[in-house]
């Protein structure tokens, strides 16, 4: 429980409450931290304290980050656990199955960033992974500052089109 009335800063908290995981075994050497999503939701933290979170376990040396993929145990060159698919990935995916099931039809916008980042509590960066993946494979296209949309399905991967 945290003590949000005391002395000792939140991130501070936060961080200790991370640091015990890692002293227990919990999180091993290469396994990723919560991330800051997670850290706010968890604890009810603003963003913000939970990037500082972060900073003074850096300071401390029991973590490193790796930018556009998150917080991770150890230090700077310690192998990561690995992950069975990127999460960015996961989210790519989740939008070709709502594209193919006809729940974003083409030339419709998807989701924006701060509805993607609070469905699936992930950072601004994760999701510009998504939009950059799904981009890359054909299944979308960007107006700038108009937003993301579906392309026609003669474009999507594995059509007859492409």
């Amino acid at each position: 429980m945290l003590d949000r009335e005391g002395p000792v800063p939140l991130y501070k908290q936060v961080a200790d409450l991370v640091r015990d995981q890692i002293e227990r075994g919990e999180l091993k050497a290469g396994d990723p931290i919560p991330s800051e999503a997670a850290l706010e939701k968890d604890h009810r933290i603003a963003r913000t304290t939970a990037r500082r979170v972060a900073r003074e376990l850096r300071d401390q040396g029991l973590v490193h980050t790796v930018q556009g993929e998150g917080t991770f145990v150890g230090r700077p060159g310690t192998p990561r656990s690995p992950r069975k698919v990127p999460l960015y990935q996961k989210i790519a995916q989740d939008i070709v199955e709502q594209i193919q099931q006809g729940k974003i039809p083409s030339n419709r916008a998807i989701p924006g960033e701060k509805v993607m980042m609070r469905q699936y509590g992930v950072a601004k960066v994760t999701v510009r992974q998504a939009v950059a993946h799904l981009r890359d494979r054909g299944w979308v296209f960007t107006v700038p500052y108009r937003g993301t949309y579906v392309t026609t399905s003669d474009k999507w991967p594995g059509s007859q089109g492409s």
